[in-house]
């Protein structure tokens, strides 16, 4: 038995995508999947293979802002975790200057933007300095 891990975690796969017990739940209740068939994953992988890798660094930069922002958006806000997200997204930015194409301003921007957010932030609430942050 194989695995894909998703960012909804790690995820089993049945070898020919069996089907589903369709007896295991009651009529009308919904059904778990079993998951891609290796002719899905391989076709994913032909995809992922075929997809620029600065796009596919880019989805995850725009998701390290997304995770800050909602670190961030908590009531009382999670200054550390927003930190860690922030600091990520500042590393591969700084790293990778001039070669992630067309959204590399629009990806600095949003890092200044949430900068400015965790400094209000954190001063608002009188917190002590955060490690990198």
């Amino acid at each position: 038995m194989s695995s894909i891990w998703t960012p909804g975690g790690e995820h089993r796969v049945r070898p020919g995508g069996a089907e589903p017990d369709l007896q295991a739940a009651p009529r009308g209740a919904p059904q778990e999947s079993s998951g891609p068939t290796e002719s899905e994953l391989a076709e994913l992988r032909d995809q992922l293979a075929r997809t620029p890798a600065a796009v596919v660094v880019t989805n995850h930069c725009l998701g390290l802002g997304e995770l800050a922002a909602l670190h961030l958006s908590l009531q009382p806000p999670q200054l550390d975790q927003a930190a860690v997200a922030i600091d990520a997204l500042g590393a591969v930015l700084e790293r990778l200057v001039g070669r992630l194409g067309e959204d590399e301003s629009t990806l600095r921007d949003a890092l200044a933007q949430l900068q400015v957010a965790f400094v209000e932030m954190k001063a608002a609430s009188g917190a002590a300095p955060v490690d990198g942050g």
